[in-house]
């Protein structure tokens, strides 16, 4: 490790005097531009030996050292893969260091128009907020930003996947509205699909349980709703359940309320996200005033 550590130093160190001796009129006269290249290959040789030192800090800093070389030479897909491997060396010490080089890595990939790739790693970025930094609200940004970049693509699928986090994580916030909309949207979709057409009793559920949330009445209309676009949600498991929900709501009987969770729960396990907002639901059920 130490030997790994003294290499990628070395090499750290070999690379910036090949930096110095091209800058000025005589470097760029006299091989300037091969001499850049050169640093950038002992930058990567760099970056490599700290990595195996597990020096992260250092790796992800040789990378952007390349990088900037590359961006100075035009060389800008190169620059981009530069910089998204040091977010990768980054995210083990430095998230904050991490969002930073991924956001450049992105920029360079949409002034490519390369949005596939630019969402891939706003993606990246919102899976570090959410994981590593706790930041929903700003996962919620670079997921949908993502969304938005695979929509203009026509990858459908991969938006929809965005746009189910940005649900997840704005019912989490209690912006149901937010969740709604999203949820209600992908089930719509989903229903016209065979492979997916399962899955969107699942959304229109969720849709139903952030209704419920918020109001009572917009609940209820919603389930009949989705009843009359989806008849096979009416016999799901998911719409029994919402109504009994429902009536235990309309009636403020916890005890219902709660008998129906646990033998739906017996059946279908419920996931922490479920149980998050069915407990707010029953509060507001057992007359919590500090719940909407």
């Amino acid at each position: 490790m130490a030997d790994n550590e003294a290499k990628g130093k070395a090499l750290r160190e070999e690379a910036e005097r090949k930096m110095k001796s091209a800058d000025g009129f005589i470097g760029k006269l006299f091989g300037g531009t091969q001499k850049l290249e050169e640093a950038v290959e002992l930058f990567h040789r760099a970056a490599n030996m700290f990595k195996m030192a597990k020096k992260w800090n250092e790796a992800g800093d040789s990378f952007c050292k390349a990088a900037e070389i590359q961006s100075q030479q035009a060389s800008n897909h190169q620059a981009a893969t530069d910089y998204v491997d040091a977010g990768n060396c980054y995210k083990k010490s430095n998230p904050q260091q991490a969002v930073e080089v991924l956001k450049q890595a992105i920029e360079i990939y949409t002034d490519m128009g390369r949005f596939t790739i630019a969402a891939k790693h706003h993606i990246t970025i919102a899976e570090i907020y959410e994981n590593e930094m706790v930041d929903l609200e700003k996962a919620i940004t670079h997921f949908r930003q993502a969304a938005d970049f695979y929509k203009g693509e026509e990858s459908n699928s991969s938006a929809n996947k965005c746009l189910l986090k940005v649900a997840q994580y704005s019912a989490q916030l209690e912006q149901y509205t937010n969740a709604t909309e999203i949820y209600e949207q992908v089930a719509a979709t989903a229903m016209d699909n065979p492979l997916l057409k399962y899955s969107a009793k699942d959304y229109f559920f969720k849709a139903a349980l952030c209704h419920m949330c918020v109001d009572l009445l917009n609940a209820q209309l919603a389930i009949q709703k989705y009843e009359e676009m989806f008849p096979a949600f009416s016999d799901s498991r998911e719409c029994k359940l919402l109504k009994k929900l429902s009536e235990a709501a309309e009636d403020q009987n916890v005890d219902a309320y709660t008998d129906a969770v646990k033998d739906y729960d017996s059946i279908s396990r419920l996931d922490q996200w479920l149980t998050t907002i069915l407990l707010r639901i029953k509060k507001a059920v057992g007359g919590d005033p500090d719940l909407r």
